[in-house]
């Protein structure tokens, strides 16, 4: 977890005067005229601040956090099991199988660059590349290509030369946007046998004229009985890992 942080922190931090020197003032004092003392934070401190401010955010758009938690946010909507499981569990289990997808994206990003920076071996400009560099592979390669042409053209660059870096500005949102679009995607597949119970038991319901009692609480014991019988635990999490190394 602490490289975690450390990896992170890093990236999110551009390089140049704030990583400069190897240790943080955190507070300067200045005499003044009269006697008294002046205290002021540095830079360096609000400059990390506004790092942990953006963590989460990082979290959010830079990994597979995004995918796995619409996933799983349709798939309870499916089950029509109302708030089970709880957001919290929900939230739980994608940021710990993000974890598991990012782990060797954090190791690399923190053996090649945050590891080296802390033990002075290497330059602010060079970590922080070198930091940043598993992070962009991995949004790259999981961005479709329209996605970056749409925004491009939106950018005004035309057409993407596919010699050059993709500026990270343009990655992101394209990322982003891909994300969505396949997370849907997966819902979509995992919400269609369970809305084929549903239709089956409404038209049960309506045959027998029990028109005043509702489908969902018919259908539910099916769609858990049939979630269980499948593993879909198991099933869900598996296809969400594999679907990020394929």
């Amino acid at each position: 977890m602490l490289k975690l942080f450390f990896t992170l922190a890093f990236v999110l931090l551009p390089a140049g005067s704030v990583w400069a020197a190897p240790g943080l003032t955190a507070l300067t004092v200045t005499p003044t005229a009269n006697g008294g003392e002046t205290y002021t934070v540095t830079i360096q401190i609000l400059a990390m601040m506004t790092v942990l401010s953006l963590l989460p955010a990082a979290l959010i758009m830079t990994t597979s956090f995004t995918r796995i938690i619409i996933v799983l946010s349709i798939l309870r909507q499916a089950l029509g099991t109302a708030q089970t499981p709880s957001n919290q569990i929900l939230l739980g289990l994608a940021l710990f199988l993000t974890f598991f997808i990012m782990a060797p994206i954090f190791e690399t990003a923190y053996n090649n660059g945050v590891k080296p920076y802390l033990d002075e071996q290497m330059s602010s400009e060079v970590a922080f590349e070198k930091a940043s560099e598993p992070f962009y592979d991995f949004m790259l390669n999981q961005t479709r290509e329209s996605d970056l042409a749409m925004f491009a053209e939106i950018s005004g660059r035309g057409k993407l030369d596919p010699n050059k870096r993709v500026p990270f500005s343009l990655l992101l949102p394209s990322f982003v946007t891909s994300e969505l679009k396949t997370a849907f995607q997966i819902g979509f597949l995992i919400f269609i046998p369970f809305l084929i119970i549903d239709i089956v038991v409404a038209s049960v319901l309506m045959s027998m004229g029990m028109m005043m009692l509702s489908p969902m609480i018919i259908s539910l014991p099916f769609k858990l009985m049939l979630f269980v019988l499948i593993d879909g635990w198991s099933l869900i999490m598996g296809t969400l890992a594999s679907s990020f190394y394929v």
